[in-house]
């Protein structure tokens, strides 16, 4: 977009039934600030700037299912973090308030769902 100049943000939005909690549990884990908080909004975004992701109510939010199953909520996006060391984010995650997926895609990635129930995704650095 043209309209664009260097420095300004882009970013995300995730619906939750309680976006200040999400927001806590997404900075907690990525060790990001929340940047802005009000009535049905709370924002978290790196310390460099730039990105960000903003959580937002939704009245009657269903987490999606995952894996896909025909006639149920599906994910309309997920997240992905790249970590150095697989197993010790997972416990990271989980001690956090994520919980593991029953079933997962590879061995170099692991599936699992924050606290309102989207996937997001820790996938090995193999290099």
């Amino acid at each position: 977009m043209r309209s664009r100049t260097n420095g300004m943000w882009w970013g995300t939005a995730l619906e939750a039934p309680d976006p200040a909690l999400l927001a806590r549990f997404y900075a907690e884990l990525l060790e990001w600030p929340i940047v802005h908080e009000e009535p049905g909004t709370a924002v978290v975004a790196p310390p460099q700037g730039a990105v960000y992701v903003v959580f937002q109510e939704a009245a009657g939010h269903r987490p999606p299912t995952w894996p896909p199953v025909d006639g149920e909520q599906r994910a309309m996006m997920h997240l992905d973090f790249q970590v150095a060391d697989l197993e010790g984010a997972v416990a990271e995650a989980v001690a956090k308030g994520a919980v593991l997926a029953p079933e997962q895609p590879r061995d170099d990635v692991r599936v699992l769902f924050d606290p309102a129930g989207h996937p997001f995704s820790l996938c090995r650095d193999d290099g």
